[in-house]
């Protein structure tokens, strides 16, 4: 199992990128979470195998039509065993 811990920087808050990304973590199969930072920035945690974690990564660095991906912090994190895809209230 991999985990990480990603923000993401660019046009990605109001463009639908929190619950695209649930619809893609839920696809792919993964566990984890998508937030809203306040500064206009999104945070999320994905976990499962490698190839799904690095499948959605791919989708992160894109993100929906109607944003813009300007950068990726990706940060490898000890694996918890969640289950499920969670969108958070904003941090």
């Amino acid at each position: 199992m991999k985990r990480v811990h990603v923000i993401v920087d660019g046009d990605v808050q109001g463009v639908g990128y929190r619950y695209t990304m649930r619809t893609v973590a839920e696809r792919e199969g993964v566990a984890g979470w998508v937030r809203n930072l306040r500064d206009g920035r999104v945070e999320a945690e994905v976990e499962g195998a490698p190839a799904q974690v690095e499948a959605v990564l791919a989708w992160m660095s894109q993100g929906p039509r109607g944003g813009r991906v300007t950068g990726a912090e990706v940060t490898d994190i000890p694996a918890a065993g969640g289950t499920g895809f969670d969108v958070r209230r904003d941090g």
